[in-house]
């Protein structure tokens, strides 16, 4: 493999079908980015180890230091799954994805197919690594189900507040709620969504038996939700604690402990990037007002790292 420049992809074809604690884990708390004056664009967790892209690029940080990856182009989103550790995923700011089998040290087409716009949020299947989702601005959602190698439309954006919104934040939840246990979840400026993988259609997120609200319907509202108002730029779990989702605001960090249906602030202050450790779901990372920090009880306290070196 190698690295690649952005380039233009096909256009959509007309398709048939519809850290607290000192003695938290090695990379903790010894790293940050705010030094450096580095924006942190995207973050996402490669086995223990951390990945962040930067406006310097893309770096890996371990044990206190920070490895520069081989990336020519500014990366707006970023996405791993814990059963495919070394594999990761990156969409670029001007359109186009890549891959990466080896942590990122090379990198290779996988947006193939896709259409020539950006891709505002990417995330991987929880129950499958090989499916990928993609939300392309302006247009919707496509599905891989071969780790990018091929892509096929599968959902028009979500229609809420009287017109279509562009998805800023996905995430795959394995909720036995969905059909087939498989549910994505999506963040708005018009607030939060999701569809099961039927791609039916976009709903509400409530509770009970998702089937059965959209036979009913209409179901009750939580009674909880999300702040009306603030765009959903960031949601992040680990994949095998799918009821504790987490949700980044202007407000603030939000935390739902049942599958996104009602929520409580963790903690105010902005969120810019946000991953989740998926060996353990109370151990955060996020690019917060005061930097690089790191949480290890769900957001509730926060510990902003101290300067990284470069190795």
């Amino acid at each position: 493999m190698s690295v690649f420049k952005p380039r233009d992809v096909s256009r959509r074809r007309f398709l048939g079908g519809g850290l607290a604690a000192l003695g938290a884990a090695p990379i903790f708390p010894h790293i940050s980015l705010a030094a450096t004056g580095e924006a942190i664009h995207a973050l996402a967790f490669d086995g223990d180890t951390l990945v962040a892209a930067t406006e310097a690029g893309l770096r890996r940080l371990l044990s206190g230091t920070a490895r520069q990856l081989p990336f020519a182009s500014r990366i707006t989103a970023l996405a791993s799954h814990p059963k495919r550790e070394g594999t990761l995923l990156a969409a670029l700011e001007g359109g186009g994805l890549r891959r990466s089998l080896d942590g990122g040290l090379t990198w290779a087409e996988a947006g193939a197919g896709l259409p020539a716009a950006p891709i505002t949020a990417l995330t991987v299947a929880a129950l499958d690594p090989d499916m990928i989702y993609a939300a392309i601005r302006g247009d919707g959602l496509w599905r891989s189900e071969d780790s990018g190698e091929s892509w096929h439309f599968v959902m028009d954006r979500p229609y809420l507040e009287g017109t279509e919104h562009d998805v800023l934040s996905l995430v795959s939840v394995a909720s036995p709620s969905g059909m087939g246990g498989i549910w994505l979840y999506a963040g708005t400026k018009a607030g939060l969504t999701r569809v099961p993988d039927c791609f039916c259609r976009w709903q509400d997120v409530t509770a009970g038996d998702a089937m059965d609200a959209l036979a009913a319907g209409k179901s009750p509202p939580p009674a909880a939700p999300l702040p009306l108002g603030e765009p959903i730029a960031n949601l992040a779990l680990a994949p095998d604690a799918p009821q504790r989702l987490y949700a980044g605001l202007a407000s603030g960090l939000w935390v739902s402990t049942d599958a996104g249906v009602n929520w409580a602030q963790a903690s105010p202050g902005a969120t810019e990037a946000l991953a989740v450790d998926p060996a353990d779901p109370l151990h955060l990372v996020a690019a917060r007002e005061s930097g690089l920090s790191v949480s290890r009880d769900g957001g509730a306290t926060w510990t902003r790292s101290t300067p990284f070196k470069d190795s």
